[in-house]
């Protein structure tokens, strides 16, 4: 085939596509840049042989261009189109905690009118979060109950998770608990903050914080809005475990620290008075000591150990029928006396169906028992009692 030349002075029909295919058609094949006016063709030494390939390095290089930058504006696109945020943050209105309270979620309204989004903290510029979030945490550390129940009237319309974590996954409710607020706690708690959380740098709860800080106050209050006292923290100690460590630890007979004693004994007996009236008790098998001092065995309902537990902290009313069947029990013998309270004489009873005897007053007593006890302790002494025969020969 003979080559076809063209004059380079008719080129100026050449056009060069300046615009690219719309980036949502498929992809592209390599386009045809030159259109040629064949009608003023004039034979010169241009080669258009060697012109035609030059032309197509050129839109080979142009082709690679074009498509290069189609990428780009496609991927800018898609990253638009995945980015949570559509712009200018115009407000926070919302709050939430990220699920294993590992950190905080925030809804955020946009300047440019797109519906608002939730986005992760990490994603929003630190200002715009401390702007939110900081008259809250300083209200909390510093239990101002007012500047908190202001937030949280504030606040409906924004949705606040009143559980919101800091850096350690802690809740306004255990710094204020910590510091011994018992109006912040009833409050933060009536508006549905979680008793039981537990932080992540320890697993202690608001609880936990009451019970090591001595707040008598404040564990009445967790108490009251159903914490549970038997929520362990990762050094397996629950808040009574915790309070009776601290109270160890707190030297005895030094006037600064009586005080301290006195409301770590003050939280644990609330505690324990908890503890034992949630764990429910079959039945009381035993008793033993007097006065103050009473305690009863018992015999859990969930199959744990039997226990001796103080009097105080049984529901009255098993007290009342395990004292109520002690008079129906069968008495075998008295085994022992003693000047009780008050000077009144006791006797040690053994009882056919109770394995450890018990003390009991006059009263409590078969008549019959108390005199054969009395002769067998005369017999014992070498005088034996005067019979009534006796006493008539005499």
């Amino acid at each position: 085939m003979e080559a076809l030349f063209i004059n380079s002075s008719s080129l100026s029909s050449l056009k060069l596509y300046s615009s690219l295919p719309n980036s949502s058609s498929q992809s592209i094949s390599t386009p045809n840049f030159l259109s040629v006016n064949l009608h003023n063709f004039s034979l010169s030494k241009l080669n258009f042989t060697a012109s035609a390939v030059d032309n197509q390095q050129q839109s080979s290089q142009r082709t690679s261009f074009f498509t290069d930058q189609e990428e780009l504006i496609q991927q800018e696109e898609e990253e638009e189109n995945n980015d949570e945020g559509y712009g200018e943050v115009s407000r926070i209105i919302g709050s939430r905690t990220i699920e294993g309270f590992t950190g905080m979620e925030y809804l955020i309204e946009w300047k440019d009118g797109h519906t608002p989004s939730w986005v992760p903290s990490t994603n929003i510029s630190k200002d715009v979060v401390a702007e939110y979030e900081f008259p809250w945490w300083n209200a909390a550390k510093k239990a101002d109950e007012s500047a908190l129940q202001n937030l949280l009237n504030n606040d409906q319309e924004c949705s606040r998770d009143v559980d919101a974590v800091d850096e350690d996954g802690r809740t306004a409710l255990q710094f204020v608990a910590g510091l011994g607020s018992d109006p912040c706690v009833r409050l933060l708690a009536s508006a549905g903050a979680n008793v039981n959380h537990r932080e992540i740098g320890g697993g202690l709860t608001a609880l936990h914080m009451a019970a090591g800080y001595a707040r008598p106050e404040v564990v009445k209050a967790l108490l009251e809005f159903d914490a549970d006292p038997e929520v362990q923290d990762d050094k397996g100690r629950t808040p009574l475990d915790l309070a009776r460590e601290v109270l160890l630890s707190t030297p005895k007979g030094n006037p600064m620290h009586f005080a301290r004693r006195l409301a770590l004994e003050n939280v644990i007996k609330g505690l324990e008075e908890a503890i034992y009236e949630y764990a429910e008790v079959e039945e009381i098998l035993e008793k033993r000591g007097r006065g103050a001092n009473v305690e009863y065995l018992v015999r859990w309902k969930d199959g744990g150990s039997n226990e001796w537990v103080k009097a105080q902290l049984i529901g009255e009313d098993l007290v009342k029928d395990f004292e109520d069947g002690l008079e129906y029990a069968v008495a075998e013998s008295v085994v022992s006396s003693r000047e009780g309270e008050e000077g009144k004489k006791e006797y040690l009873v053994k009882w056919t169906d109770i394995e450890e005897g018990t003390w009991e007053p006059e009263e409590n007593v078969d008549s019959e028992l108390i005199k054969l006890f009395e002769e067998s302790e005369e017999s014992a002494n070498g005088s034996l009692p005067l019979t009534s025969q006796d006493a008539v020969n005499s």
